[in-house]
């Protein structure tokens, strides 16, 4: 009975307990129209209203993209699937690297760089301009070899290369939902 016996000490807080979580992840599943080498117009960011080639869907809802950059200049670059619109024009990406593309794919290649923190001392500098930030060698590398294959395959199709280098937009009487791309 001694054991049984309530404790002297009480919290005068109760310890927050954890929340369940009720929802868990589930894999993302991408529309039919979302096969590598559709044209896709990206509707956000900051190339939004360029027409743009898709080379693989990645994990959670990223696609991966390029304009070619040669072209309109859009970058390799992982978008959001749900920030896209997919046309009927396909170019074909087969002879696209795919030990560049495996490359790219992987998270560790996006990551960036961290920054070291500002003292005190160049906080209060004025007037100077920033540097700019020289991109990576690897990433400049990696964007010929995509373009190189798939600019081959563009330029095989009359008008193509401009229609990529052409920008989308809507003017007042016309209805993205009803049109057919």
């Amino acid at each position: 009975m001694a054991d049984q016996k309530a404790s002297k000490y009480y919290p005068a807080e109760d310890e927050a307990q954890l929340k369940k979580a009720r929802k868990t992840a589930h894999p993302t599943k991408y529309r039919a129209s979302l096969a590598p080498g559709t044209v896709l117009i990206l509707l956000s960011g900051r190339f939004r209203g360029k027409r743009v080639i898709l080379l693989r869907q990645l994990s959670q809802g990223v696609l991966l993209i390029t304009g070619p950059f040669k072209s309109n200049g859009v970058p390799l670059r992982r978008v959001n699937h749900r920030y896209v619109i997919a046309t009927s024009t396909v170019v074909d990406v087969d002879g696209v690297d795919s030990e560049v593309l495996d490359r790219v794919s992987k998270d560790e290649y996006w990551a960036r760089e961290q920054k070291e923190s500002k003292g005190e001392d160049e906080f209060f500098k004025d007037g100077e301009a920033p540097q700019k930030k020289e991109t990576d060698p690897q990433r400049i590398e990696d964007q010929k070899k995509v373009d190189k294959a798939v600019l081959g395959n563009i330029r095989k199709t009359p008008d193509l290369e401009a229609y990529l280098a052409s920008s989308f937009s809507l003017r007042g009487n016309e209805r993205p939902h009803e049109m057919v791309f």
